[in-house]
């Protein structure tokens, strides 16, 4: 049985039960249809897609996001795609309040630009042939996070249908935030005047603990990117002729990894990629921590190991394991260049050896600055005076600590977890990067955040078989739309 909401919690006479039901209906009859035309389109972001405005992907799923939100009924809704030179397009909507108009704003964020497709798709499944399956819709871009304009648009009319009052609503939807959303500040600079005052921003980009409560965010990591070269020749030769004379830029590289991250722990060596964790995470983290235990873990899909069993994690401990994935430095190697296929792979002394580097970092670490020490730091003393480049990526993304919450945001958000999940509100950190938090923060620093989103156990965003929990999803919506009614009126 869900737990009532308090009536202190509530901003008018709101029905939680046909709320609900309004957004089931919603999400039956058409975001599940629009979000599967959407998934079938693969709308990759500018960084994975250079010719992005010429194939027109984009292009379209804005198109047809925007026609979604105008079709709708909400009384004095304004929509536009606004363009700025060189840089790919923004839609902003504004819905007017409906209550005594303090002059407040709720900001609702989302993006429409994808990852890449990536390998080992399920046979049944592709990241641009959407299925809908046991209540998982399958494919690239439904849960991260194509499904936010839907939601948000669903949020609002589900409160106008009852005649719920809320403040005015803006929306900022964005298609460059998997490429670090260097495109998005122009556009919050351009829109700023008409953005308002911002009490609440709500985010539908983030992530779940589980699937069976509301989650709030309280942080994000930052995040630099870039390509590390290493080039030792012309042209490839005999590595019979050459190996033991010519050095492999394959090891030289390995050796200037070795300056960034102890291989045999994982740990970043740099002190200035490390910050200090506030006490508040770390409580947040111990609790987190007993609610889903070693799920923290076994939600990733292992393995088999040397033994039969399966290949273990970094720690098995679910409190160091979550302070690992929020608020500490670690290094991947997401691509490489320079290395022929395996079935190609002849005996040849490569010329180069170039790896793509995605360096997370913890929410209080400067990412510009790191960006510029981890160049200074692979490129310095070159090994065998080797050729060493280290192009960082555009966008370096800061990450972001919550502000506090106040009293009322943090009531609303547990009565609305309580009534629609039938649990209490849980806290956790996420290790990727939302850019626009940052920018917000700082243009409206007494702005409350709503950071959440659908991304849960094995939704495995910008891997093989992502997958939107639409039950999760609908619930989710819901429990905005309550939130909103809830932000008090000065």
């Amino acid at each position: 049985m869900n737990a009532r909401v308090p009536d202190s919690a509530l901003s008018g006479p709101l029905d939680p039960q046909a709320l609900q039901a309004y957004v089931d209906e919603k999400w039956d009859s058409e975001i599940i249809p629009a979000l599967t035309d959407y998934i079938a389109i693969p709308a990759k972001s500018p960084a994975f897609d250079a010719d992005w405005e010429k194939n027109a992907y984009i292009e379209r799923v804005v198109r047809d996001a925007a026609q979604w939100v105008e079709a709708q009924k909400v009384a004095g809704l304004k929509l536009e795609v606004v363009r700025l030179p060189g840089r790919t397009p923004v839609i902003f909507f504004e819905a007017p309040a409906t209550r005594a108009d303090n002059g407040d704003t709720v900001l609702l964020y989302g993006h429409l630009d994808k990852q890449p497709e990536f390998s080992g798709w399920r046979n049944d499944l592709g990241p641009w042939t959407p299925k809908y399956e046991n209540g998982k819709l399958y494919g690239r871009g439904g849960a991260d996070d194509g499904y936010a304009i839907y939601a948000s648009l669903t949020a609002i009319m589900a409160l106008d249908k009852q005649g719920v009052p809320r403040p005015r609503c803006v929306g900022i939807v964005e298609t460059c935030e998997e490429s670090g959303s260097y495109d998005l500040l122009p556009y919050v600079d351009a829109l700023r005047a008409r953005l308002g005052n911002v009490a609440l921003v709500v985010c539908l980009d983030s992530g779940a603990g589980n699937y069976d409560q509301l989650w709030m965010t309280t942080s994000l990591r930052g995040m630099v990117s870039g390509t590390l070269e290493v080039q030792v020749l012309d042209e490839g030769v005999h590595s019979g002729d050459s190996s033991g004379v010519v050095p492999s830029s394959f090891r030289i590289l390995r050796h200037l990894l070795d300056r960034l991250e102890d291989s045999g722990t994982g740990r970043l060596l740099p002190r200035s990629f490390h910050c200090e964790i506030p006490a508040e995470r770390v409580e947040q983290v111990q609790a987190t921590a007993r609610i889903l235990g070693d799920e923290v873990w076994r939600r990733f899909p292992w393995s088999c190991g040397a033994d039969g069993g399966f290949v273990l994690p970094m720690t098995t401990e679910p409190e160091q394991a979550l302070l690992n994935r929020t608020w500490r430095p670690t290094l991947s190697v997401t691509g490489a260049d320079g290395l022929p296929p395996l079935s190609n792979a002849g005996n040849v002394l490569r010329p180069r050896t170039a790896f793509k580097l995605s360096l997370r970092l913890p929410p209080l670490v400067d990412a510009v600055a790191a960006a510029q020490e981890l160049k200074a730091l692979l490129e310095a003393d070159a090994p065998y005076n080797a050729k060493v480049t280290f192009s960082p990526n555009a966008g370096a993304s800061t990450g972001w600590n919550a502000p506090a919450s106040q009293a009322w945001l943090t009531e609303a958000l547990d009565a609305a977890s309580r009534q629609f999940y039938g649990a209490p509100c849980g806290y956790i950190g996420q290790g990727g990067t939302i850019p626009l938090m940052n920018t917000l923060q700082q243009g409206f620093p007494k702005a409350q955040f709503m950071v959440c989103g659908v991304l849960g156990p094995k939704s495995n965003a910008h891997g093989p078989n992502e997958f939107l929990h639409v039950p999760y999803g609908k619930k989710l919506t819901a429990a905005v739309a309550q939130t909103m009614a809830a932000l008090p009126v000065a």
